[in-house]
């Protein structure tokens, strides 16, 4: 669809009692800041984060508010609430999700499964998305330059060395 979204979610969080999604957004088309409340039906310290957050995020009453929230930041919040149903306190939630949301530059993916994979490509996403500069950033700048130092001589690899044979 051509159409601009008519809500702009500004603000997202979870409620632990009665456990609820709560959404602060912009309603475009009345110019107000609303807050949407979303309660969590049938989820338990063993419900699977990604599956609530996938069925949240396309609930046909709620589609619309959420289109602007991240399927990762949903996942997020449903993993603190699985984690305050299993006991846990706020902190360390929020530390256990840090730990299984940090990419691991050593950790081979060719040796991952699917589902895995898919996680780390989503938050590898989240991280591109969060860093970017965007157009209308008050820091933002078109065409950047950058000069590199010079110091010393450029080595050439051997595979870019012209040679004779064909290939």
């Amino acid at each position: 669809t051509g159409t601009a979204m008519a809500y702009i979610a500004k603000k997202c969080g979870i409620i632990f009692q009665p456990p609820s999604v709560v959404l602060i957004y912009r309603d475009v088309s009345k110019e107000q800041t609303r807050q949407r409340i979303m309660p969590v039906r049938n989820f338990s310290r063993f419900s699977d984060c990604s599956m609530a957050a996938e069925q949240l995020k396309n609930n046909a009453r709620h589609k619309a508010y959420l289109e602007g929230v991240s399927l990762w930041q949903l996942q997020k919040l449903y993993s603190l609430l699985k984690g305050h149903l299993g006991g846990e306190s706020l902190a360390e939630s929020l530390e256990r999700f840090r730990q299984e949301e940090t990419i691991d530059p050593e950790e081979d993916m060719n040796k991952l499964d699917d589902k895995e994979l898919a996680k780390r490509k989503s938050i590898m996403d989240e991280l591109f998305e969060k860093n970017r500069k965007k157009k209308d950033d008050p820091d933002f700048i078109y065409d950047v330059e950058v000069e590199f130092p010079q110091e010393e001589q450029l080595e050439s690899c051997g595979w870019d060395v012209e040679s004779g044979e064909e290939i």
